[in-house]
């Protein structure tokens, strides 16, 4: 084709090679800096829900070496700390720091802590929601079901139909 580099796939079409390359090549024509921004979150939320959940599960059962984390032991007691502390920081400082900075170059980076931070706070709802702790009881389920639809809504969000159809053809093989 006139003014194509020799070796280059014709304009819109990702690059023939290996897998990654192909689907980096979907996400890079698919997804502007917002969209890419929520699949960090979206990432991240999912990964750190289920290593959480995992963590907090082998806590629970004393696997491994693992415990709570606890302040205090005087005349008053300790106090446990629950993740979803941990995770108001990390959404408050993202937040913070979204605001003040350039949005195009730092919504991606901030994008991961800002997931974390998510998954910490919702894998507590239920905590948060009955203000005592439910982590293991029946309504702790509330906790899991607001995680799997935050992360449904992220999915949608942050590609939409024509980025996972593109995800989809290339991992059917082009």
């Amino acid at each position: 084709m006139r003014g194509q580099e020799p070796g280059q796939p014709p304009a819109g079409q990702p690059p023939a090679g290996p897998l990654i390359d192909r689907l980096r090549a979907v996400r890079d024509t698919h997804l502007n800096y917002r969209r890419r921004a929520a699949l960090r979150i979206f990432v991240s939320f999912i990964v750190t829900f289920g290593l959480i959940r995992l963590l907090t599960y082998s806590i629970h059962r004393n696997l491994g070496p693992f415990h709570d984390i606890t302040i205090g032991g005087g005349a008053n007691g300790t106090f446990h700390i629950h993740h979803y502390l941990w995770g108001i920081l990390l959404v408050c400082v993202c937040g913070l720091l979204a605001l003040s900075l350039d949005a195009a170059r730092w919504h991606p980076v901030l994008a991961v802590p800002f997931g974390i931070g998510l998954a910490l706070i919702l894998d507590e709802f239920a905590l948060l929601l009955q203000l005592k702790d439910v982590y293991w009881a029946a309504q702790g389920r509330v906790s899991v079901d607001i995680g799997l639809l935050t992360a449904a809504c992220l999915g949608v969000y942050c590609a939409g139909p024509t980025f996972w159809h593109a995800v989809v053809r290339e991992l059917r093989g082009g």
